[in-house]
């Protein structure tokens, strides 16, 4: 399961996901980001993944993709925020001038 929901603020949109990024959430979870970068008007995303509890592997690769696509991330909790290292790691060894 995952469910996501959307926070509006003045300086950012942020999306808060809960549950699984495993496949088929992903999908959702990318069309979501889609959505909300229509609308930003100059704010910054936000991907608040505070409450996941399993990241597998196609997870990971939205991860990068949306890490390329300068979304902003926010976690908590050893788990997320090591899958998070992980995929920044792998994201600038593939791509050294990266500089997120």
């Amino acid at each position: 399961m995952l469910r996501i929901s959307t926070i509006e603020a003045d300086n950012e949109l942020r999306l808060v996901v809960e549950g699984k990024l495993i496949a088929p959430w992903t999908k959702e979870l990318r069309s979501e980001c889609e959505k909300a970068k229509e609308n930003l008007d100059g704010r910054d995303l936000v991907v608040d993944l505070k409450n996941l509890s399993v990241i597998d592997q196609e997870g990971e690769t939205l991860l990068t993709a949306l890490m390329n696509d300068d979304v902003k991330f926010r976690c908590s909790g050893v788990f997320v925020k090591q899958v998070l290292r992980q995929v920044a790691l792998r994201r600038r060894k593939s791509f050294p001038n990266t500089t997120s």
